[in-house]
């Protein structure tokens, strides 16, 4: 099932079709309040009353057109300043093919310093997001000349993937944030982990080890997961070492688990909602069906009547 909604997000076909179709745009209401930043603002009072911080996306990858990037740039940095102007504690997060990277890395670059030296004068972050394995490389080398300029930026990494560790050891000197996830890309099993198991363990493994070596040192780490029990494992294993909850985040999707995310909160964690908005949700939305059978009951259910 999850190779088969994989397939669907990278099918053209579906993609120009399927998000025409009403129940589509009503079950993807659950995961994103609307198309609109002023949507999502909206979505994060609530959240933000219960001391839950919020991070923000506008969906869309892998542009035709380098001069597009321009257009994205300004609207990331104009939405840094409709947070800070609704009295929102926000973050962004944007993905580099947003930003022309499949054309001119650098002028992809010069956009993410453009948008990282605006957030953290407006006292917020710059996060980057990961995409498939053919970036993972190329992002990592974004990031590590943005760090060098602009430390208030993080880099999403996939615990999914084999390269991980070597790549956190690689960032170690930088003393990164990182968003760690899964993965929710179809990866081959050469390059990738591809059973539950597998997937877990390399996750509490990397996150357990980046905390504990990182002590006494200004990183960062974003647990971008909603397996609620991975977490309160990772906690467990780091307390002893005087990590407590509050030394690391929380990172789930606005509208996935929002009870956990609560129940976290007042537990004394951090921890943030990721909202997602704009038009452009078809392949995103398929991959948050690959990644839990739970989205995929609540979708089937909004066919019916």
């Amino acid at each position: 099932m999850r190779r088969v909604f994989l397939w669907a997000a990278r099918n053209r076909w579906l993609k120009e079709r399927l998000p025409r179709l009403p129940f589509m745009r009503r079950a993807v209401r659950r995961f994103m309040p609307g198309e609109t930043l002023e949507d999502a603002l909206a979505a994060a009072l609530p959240l933000q009353a219960a001391g839950i911080g919020t991070l923000y996306t506008r969906l869309g990858e892998n542009l035709e057109d380098l001069a597009a990037a321009e257009e994205v740039a300004t609207h990331y940095i104009e939405a840094v300043d409709k947070i800070v102007a609704a009295g929102i504690t926000g973050e962004i997060s944007v993905k580099p093919t947003q930003l022309g990277l499949d054309h001119d890395a650098d002028v992809c670059l010069a956009h993410l310093v453009r948008i990282a030296d605006h957030a953290a004068a407006a006292g917020s972050y710059l996060w980057i997001d990961m995409e498939g394995s053919a970036y993972v490389e190329s992002t990592l080398a974004l990031y590590e000349r943005l760090r060098a300029v602009q430390p208030r930026t993080g880099i999403c990494l996939q615990a999914y993937l084999r390269r991980t560790a070597a790549d956190i050891e690689r960032l170690r000197p930088l003393d990164p944030a990182i968003r760690l996830v899964k993965g929710a890309y179809d990866e081959k099993a050469a390059i990738a982990y591809t059973d539950r198991r597998s997937v877990d363990s390399s996750y509490v493994g990397l996150a357990v080890r980046f905390l504990l070596d990182g002590r006494g040192r200004p990183i960062r780490l974003g647990l971008g997961t909603h397996d609620v029990a991975l977490i309160e494992q990772i906690a467990e294993q780091v307390g002893p070492a005087g990590i407590e909850r509050s030394a690391f985040e929380v990172q789930m999707l606005y509208g996935i688990r929002t009870d956990q995310q609560f129940r976290l909160a007042k537990a004394g964690y951090r921890v943030q909602a990721l909202i997602a908005y704009g038009e452009f949700w078809y392949p995103w939305y398929m991959r948050r069906l690959a990644e839990r059978p739970a989205n995929v009951w609540f979708a089937l259910r909004q066919m019916l009547p």
